[in-house]
């Protein structure tokens, strides 16, 4: 049974060369290489960001529903990030 499928893919000039480049340089064997890569990189974002509404803001979440007293104004937010700016 085959393991891979084939695609045909349309991409920009500006992906299209940058894809190129990556085989020319010698990092990949194969432009094929390149977009497995690629898609292998996005996938483990998708992950890490699943993982993180998952644990920190389903939490931060359970614990305002918990406790709403520990919710924080928008004007409080805003003069929180009008502060920091200020800062810098």
């Amino acid at each position: 049974m085959r393991t891979t499928q084939q695609f045909s893919i349309t991409l920009p000039n500006e992906l299209a060369q940058a894809v190129k480049d990556k085989v020319e340089a010698g990092e990949y064997a194969s432009e094929s290489e390149v977009i497995r890569e690629g898609l292998r990189a996005l996938q483990a974002r998708d992950r890490a960001v699943e993982q993180w509404l998952q644990t920190q803001v389903a939490s931060a979440y359970d614990a305002l529903e918990a406790d709403p007293s520990r919710a924080v104004s928008i004007a409080d937010v805003r003069a929180r990030l009008a502060a920091q700016k200020a800062k810098v």
